[in-house]
């Protein structure tokens, strides 16, 4: 994994989030496990830190990143019997063509330059994964692909049978445009609902401004409310006190981890027909998927005829850590 944030990550890090979840799954499993991440990292195996936890740092600190990963999977590669690399693409060079069974994974678009170039080198027990079929489509223009959605460990997540019709609703994401918060807070408005806003101020110049300009002037801390970002008990609890999860996205989200804590607590899903949100949101089930405001103001009032249990035993089936690991562990079994 890339360093920048550590693994476990304290709040903001869905990525890191799921390399410790995987981690601690393979090692359950049975697994001898090394953990290669950023600076503060830890997990039940073995766990190699490197780089530093700085989102912003520079090319040069990238580039000495990638040559302690390199030189240390050159030296210990007949150690392992898969490296499965949530970091860079060029972090796998030294063992292109190796035996060692690698996993590629992706939580993002899909930088295609680099796919091809490292498939016109030689490689072998190579497989690519992404998140979503949405996010496969990116970067399926070489190699060996497989969807593989994500996971949560439901354990975690308490079920909440049944909100009152005085619930809020809640909207938990980073506080960019793209994510809606706006359109969430139209629509609570709209509604006459309370909504509780959750997630991180982005530190780029014009999301940033978006936070200052269109979202925090409508925080009352009475109909509209902010809480800051959250950590995992934390959103268990907001979360789970929720009538709905509004998802209003302008973007093709990857995959949207948000959506299955909610559903984990029985929160049923209100989301825009966008990137994964097809594969994710069980239509009448676990929430509903809406191509529009107007159609996401209707679905509100019609949001206690989703069942919660139901919600959640659906969302566990389909998304926890165990399906997805044995997911991962088996695909070189399947090819």
């Amino acid at each position: 994994m890339d360093p920048g944030i550590p693994v476990p990550p304290t709040l903001y890090g869905g990525h890191e989030r799921l390399v410790y979840l995987f981690a601690e799954e393979y090692q359950k499993l049975g697994h001898e496990v090394t953990l290669l991440a950023g600076p503060d990292s830890h997990c039940s195996g073995k766990t190699v830190t490197f780089g530093i936890n700085d989102l912003g740092r520079s090319k040069w600190v990238r580039l000495k990143e990638a040559g302690f990963v390199w030189k240390y999977l050159h030296k210990n590669k007949d150690r392992f019997d898969l490296i499965h690399n949530f970091g860079r693409l060029i972090y796998l060079l030294p063992v292109l063509n190796n035996r060692v069974k690698k996993i590629m994974t992706y939580g993002r678009p899909v930088a295609i330059n680099g796919i091809k170039i490292v498939n016109s080198l030689p490689n072998r027990n190579l497989i690519f994964t992404a998140c979503s079929d949405s996010c496969v489509s990116t970067g399926s223009v070489k190699g060996k692909w497989e969807t593989v959605y994500n996971g949560i460990d439901f354990s975690k997540y308490q079920l909440n049978e049944k909100v009152n019709g005085n619930a809020p609703l809640i909207f938990l994401g980073r506080l960019d445009r793209v994510k809606g918060a706006h359109t969430a807070i139209k629509l609570a408005k709209t509604t006459n609902n309370q909504l509780i806003i959750a997630g991180n101020v982005s530190h780029t110049a014009d999301d940033y401004a978006y936070f200052k300009t269109e979202i925090e002037p409508q925080v009352d801390n009475q109909q509209i409310i902010y809480t800051g970002p959250l950590n995992d008990i934390e959103k268990n609890k907001w979360l789970g006190q929720a009538k709905a999860l509004l998802f209003p996205i302008e973007w093709d989200e990857p995959f949207g981890m948000v959506m299955i804590e909610a559903m984990a607590c029985g929160t049923p899903v209100i989301a825009f027909k966008k990137g994964s949100v097809p594969e994710v949101v069980e239509n009448g089930i676990t929430g509903f998927i809406v191509n529009d405001a107007g159609q996401m103001e209707r679905k509100i009032t019609e949001i206690d005829t989703i069942d919660r249990r139901l919600c959640r035993k659906t969302a566990l089936e389909k998304f926890d850590v165990s399906v997805i690991a044995n997911h991962y562990l088996n695909l070189f079994e399947n090819k």
